[in-house]
């Protein structure tokens, strides 16, 4: 603990890190990384997320165990019994930041927005197989399906599916989100500094809040977003006053920080961010499923785990977490535990025969294999740790590390034969959807898996009325997909929220990776 500190301390004294107190009822709120844009229909990116969250609302809202959908800005909703018309119905009481009512129409406008063509949103697909969306009156919108889609609300949950102001949108432009914003979210854009800070100042009309928080209207004046890099300084001002929130904490720092008075930790048990590799399954090598499974055998996870993250998440023994809605146990059976005898046996009965330079080989092709991946520090260290665990059972693994301004262009690429990667998802359905579906490659589907069985399994789990129907569709994906071992689940992360004293009501959500959601509870006493 008193390293840390001592560390913390030496960062902030060499004048790298913020040059004054938190300000009188100002959250000041540290991030690493700054987003793109903020535009909803236009960012990926969970630090975007994080601030849409604040500046927008959703239809609807997701509750603290990431599986029941509540409220938003639809007070309730009905849907039909073919569950291909959902029928919204709104508040009366919403108001956007310049003071304008909110209707159906900013609704229908915001929908037909995010699925446009020309939007060329990476994740219109989340809106569902949508056939029409229309305003029915001013606080009635009809969303309507050409078949049904069971995710349909926990994806309108997410922020993508925002609902922004029309006039602002085509006043700005392409520069919207970019050099305003206007929404009906507890907070209002002031300034956004690019790679420095975003300013956001209350919303004085808003009392809508999701009904999973105690405060439905916002309890400080101002938000500060702001951007810090280096993870000792974020530490330094979040212990000397400087700021007062921040979920990007290094694995190493977390169990010290619960020890400190100076410092509230608060955690989120169903989060939903989990860490893998993916094979692709039709290059050489990696195309041999005996293989692959060797490798899963081959991986000490738990080992690779403690020394990347210190304790602060859980080894993978399936491709999705437990406490996820639509997670089977049995296919959670499918994947092979840590037995690098038993990978050594997978590897001889499948004819990879050990080599003179102690790598296997078989039919004059070596049991060697190249990973792309973004630099990242966690990145490195646990696939330099995979890489070691390879080598004992005879099987070359290469890494090559992108930096994130190209790398994502490289993993869109065929030039590899497997990856790493870690994603947010929201339900089994959601993860399984985005990774598996064949349509999907040749990225997000980076593995180019593509199965029949699989495909029928997913549209069946996306579009039966009957619940049950839906759980018995993506288990049979789940295990289909676990047998043939796409993926080595590695690690799911925990989310950790570190808070400065003089706050209260700091409590990690996790939608999307987003530790404060709306943030609507929290308060400063100083």
């Amino acid at each position: 603990m008193k390293g840390l500190v001592a560390g913390a301390l030496l960062a902030f004294s060499a004048g790298v890190a913020l040059a004054q107190p938190a300000p009188r009822n100002t959250l000041v709120i540290l991030r690493e990384i700054d987003a793109d844009n903020y535009d909803p229909a236009r960012s990926t990116a969970r630090s975007a997320g994080e601030s849409l969250y604040m500046m927008s609302d959703t239809l609807v809202s997701l509750d603290w165990d990431m599986k029941t959908v509540r409220p938003g800005l639809a007070e309730r909703w009905d849907v039909s019994e073919d569950g291909k018309l959902y029928t919204f119905h709104l508040r009366r009481d919403v108001t956007f930041c310049d003071g304008k009512p909110f209707t159906a129409r900013d609704v229908v406008y915001s929908i037909q927005r995010w699925v446009a063509p020309e939007t060329r949103s990476p994740v219109r697909w989340r809106a569902g197989p949508l056939k029409e969306i229309r305003a029915k009156n001013d606080h009635t919108v009809e969303y309507e399906l050409n078949e049904p889609y069971g995710e349909l609300l926990y994806q309108l949950s997410l922020f993508f599916a925002s609902i922004v102001d029309q006039a602002t949108v085509e006043r700005l432009g392409a520069n919207f989100g970019v050099q305003g914003f206007n929404g009906t979210g507890p907070y209002c854009w002031a300034s956004w500094t690019p790679r420095q800070e975003l300013v956001l100042q209350k919303h004085p009309n808003y009392r809508w809040g999701p009904p999973i928080y105690r405060n439905p209207a916002p309890q400080v004046d101002r938000v500060i977003w702001r951007i810090v890099p280096e993870s000792q300084t974020r530490l330094a001002a979040l212990q000397t006053g400087q700021a007062d929130v921040t979920q990007y904490i290094p694995p190493i720092a977390v169990s010290q920080l619960r020890q400190l008075p100076m410092v509230k930790m608060s955690t989120q048990e169903n989060y939903f961010w989990d860490h893998f590799m993916g094979f692709k399954v039709d290059k050489p090598v990696v195309n041999d499923p005996a293989f692959r499974r060797a490798v899963n055998q081959a991986v000490n996870r738990s080992a690779i785990v403690q020394a990347v993250w210190f304790g602060n998440a859980t080894p993978a023994d399936a491709y999705m977490n437990p406490n996820t809605a639509g997670y089977d146990a049995e296919a959670a059976k499918l994947v092979p535990g840590y037995d690098p005898e038993a990978a050594r046996r997978t590897l001889d009965a499948a004819g990879w025969a050990m080599g003179g330079d102690g790598v296997r080989a078989k039919d004059g092709q070596r049991a060697s294999f190249l990973v792309y991946a973004i630099n990242t520090q966690e990145g490195r260290r646990y696939l330099e740790a995979i890489q070691a665990d390879l080598r004992r059972v005879g099987v070359e693994m290469r890494i090559q590390l992108w930096d994130a301004t190209v790398g994502w262009g490289k993993l869109a690429t065929q030039e590899f034969d497997a990856f790493i990667m870690s994603y947010p998802y929201v339900t089994a359905t959601d993860g399984f959807s985005l990774y598996f579906d064949s349509r999907n490659r040749p990225t997000p589907n980076r593995m180019n898996w593509s199965d029949p069985a699989t495909d029928a399994a997913l549209q069946e789990a996306k579009t039966a009325l009957d619940p049950n129907v839906r759980m018995a569709a993506i288990a049979r994906a789940q295990r289909i997909v676990s047998e043939n071992n796409v993926w080595l689940p590695m690690a799911r992360e925990q989310i950790w929220v570190a808070a400065s004293q003089r706050t209260e009501g700091v409590r990690a959500h996790g939608i999307y990776g987003v530790a404060l959601y709306k943030g609507l509870d929290i308060r400063l006493t100083r």
